[in-house]
């Protein structure tokens, strides 16, 4: 089995995946799309995409594409802690304090304002596609005495030397990562924290109080929502639908008798997936 998953090399993917598919082959791809393709086009059986991060929020393009463009199912879930830390050319690890720019993904220098701010203040920092892409950067410009914010197992990749570990302004930063596949797949490397159920639903048009029934279809059965978002529809503005978690595995009656009663309401409901959800401890 091949896994695809969002490079370059060393990101955070990379590192979700290793933990929970340790004994696969790993294949990097350069956007969110050309991963989720590639199990539409069966270049590979598995895809690891991110979803959401608990300071930066959705990663829209992931929710987009799995609602507007393809049919794959999301089959797990993998929870890891983000741990950011700040890395130089070897030839540099000396002087690091006085480097001419800080490089990483956007995320990850909001991630680590605070050290920034007091460490750095009025050196530039450039965001770049990746944090993997940020090491190698530095790697292969080593007089150009730069820095990037990235983690360990990118400075294992690129050969550089961490210098401060643990730069994030807050320790339960975590991302959440979707597994997609059209099979079935043992998940026996890791054990599972539990199940979740996640429905695609759109609501009638016009129809006063509609997202107050939706609510109530799942409050009655006592289904417990861990999220619920709105995504435009992309045929207008105020055009909306709604992707909603359940902290539950699909059954044989809350859940079908919550997409019935919906249905009769005039909403659309599509199942995006019922799946096991793993945290995984970097340490």
């Amino acid at each position: 089995m091949k896994v695809g998953y969002l490079g370059p090399k060393a990101t955070f993917t990379e590192l979700a995946v290793k933990r929970v598919f340790p004994e696969l082959e790993f294949e990097p791809y350069r956007t969110i799309p050309e991963c989720i393709d590639a199990v539409v086009e069966k270049q590979v059986e598995l895809a690891v995409v991110p979803v959401e991060n608990a300071l930066e929020g959705s990663v829209n393009i992931t929710l987009d594409y799995l609602t507007h463009e393809v049919e794959i199912p999301i089959i797990g879930e993998i929870t890891i802690p983000i741990r950011q830390h700040l890395m130089v050319h070897p030839s540099n690890k000396e002087d690091w304090q006085n480097v001419s720019k800080v490089y990483s993904h956007s995320h990850a220098i909001a991630q680590c304002h605070k050290f920034l701010h007091t460490q750095f203040k009025g050196i530039p920092f450039e965001s770049v596609s990746s944090t993997a892409a940020a090491a190698q950067m530095v790697m292969d410009q080593p007089e150009m005495k730069t820095a990037a914010i990235a983690n360990e197992l990118a400075a294992n990749e690129y050969g550089l030397t961490i210098v401060q570990r643990d730069i994030h302004d807050f320790d339960y930063n975590h991302t959440r990562f979707l597994i997609l596949s059209g099979q079935k797949v043992d998940f026996l490397s890791v054990s599972s924290r539990g199940y979740k159920t996640t429905l695609m639903i759109t609501l009638p048009s016009n129809h006063p109080g509609a997202l107050h029934q939706v609510l109530s279809a799942f409050a009655w059965r006592k289904l417990n929502m861990s999220k619920i978002e709105s995504r435009p529809m992309k045929t207008g503005i105020g055009n909306y639908f709604f992707i909603i978690d359940l902290e539950m595995e699909l059954d044989d009656v809350l859940i079908p008798g919550t997409i019935a009663e919906l249905e009769a309401l005039g909403c659309g409901v599509k199942l995006l997936g019922s799946y096991p959800s793993f945290i995984v401890d970097l340490n």
